[in-house]
């Protein structure tokens, strides 16, 4: 299927590992222009050369920059003001119990992972309307519907991503740019497999072991009772992303693995 994306330009925010990584690629594939993010220039430049060579397009450039930082976010704008499709993608996460999460850890929460977003998506918004097609596409999480007790904060922010899509979407009606938000479920990203890895070791488990006591004890409610590949998630994103996607707008879109117990 072509999904007619050839000649865009894309931002995939904190795109170096994970998700991100994968919907560069996925994007890049398709003959979209893409600018991949991350903190460092290193993790940035790599990225990119692995992009290049596993998706055979040479049109993928770097945009570092740290989405905690304002003016860091200014700078990357300021550096490519213009893009079709903007992928909020980054995003921070740290299990840990509620009376032990200080307001610095809420406020650093919702720094990177919804105002990094309002403040990408307050840049290109308008010129998308202008140009009268653009794609904006918020990565949450099932946990913006099943708040994870282990880690409140990170669920808080899910939800927030939800509801800002859901509002842009709202100031697209009659145009051709869309706002939708994608909620994977369990992903073995960078940051998911260093945190399984632990908890396998402190129960003298083995990857294989701590994943199925993950998914009894953590995620009972999955159907498919495995962590996603990036990859799966990025072929939704690919989707979203295109012209052939126009009908689907301010959605919340499950690759969830049936994570989310409820037919709606």
């Amino acid at each position: 299927m072509d999904l007619q994306l050839k000649n865009k330009v894309a931002l995939v925010t904190g795109s170096t590992a994970g998700i991100g990584y994968a919907i560069a690629k996925s994007l890049a594939a398709e003959g979209v222009k893409v600018y991949v993010n991350g903190r460092t220039d290193e993790r940035v430049k790599t990225a990119v050369e692995q992009i290049k060579k596993e998706s055979g397009s040479q049109d993928v450039y770097g945009l570092t920059g740290d989405v905690a930082s304002k003016s860091d976010i200014d700078r990357m704008i300021n550096s490519l003001p213009d893009v079709d499709i903007l992928v909020n993608n980054v995003a921070t996460f740290e299990p840990k119990a509620f009376q032990d999460i200080p307001d610095e850890d809420w406020l650093k929460f919702y720094e990177v992972n919804v105002l990094s977003g309002i403040r990408f998506s307050r840049a290109y918004f308008d010129k998308m309307l202008q140009k009268n097609w653009g794609r904006i596409i918020f990565i949450s999480s099932e946990s913006a519907i099943q708040i994870p007790e282990e880690m409140i904060h990170y669920g808080m922010t899910k939800t927030a991503q939800v509801a800002v899509a859901r509002g842009l979407a709202e100031l697209t009606k009659g145009t051709g740019v869309t706002v939708n938000s994608i909620l994977p479920g369990p992903t073995r990203s960078e940051g998911v497999g260093g945190f399984i890895d632990k908890l396998a070791a402190e129960k003298k488990l083995t990857a294989g072991e701590m994943e199925k006591e993950f998914f009894k004890n953590m995620r009972g409610t999955s159907v498919i009772q495995r962590f996603l590949d990036p990859d799966e998630i990025a072929n939704m994103v690919a989707y979203i992303a295109s012209p052939l996607s126009s009908a689907t707008n301010g959605a919340l879109l499950r690759t969830d693995g049936g994570v989310i117990k409820s037919a709606f």
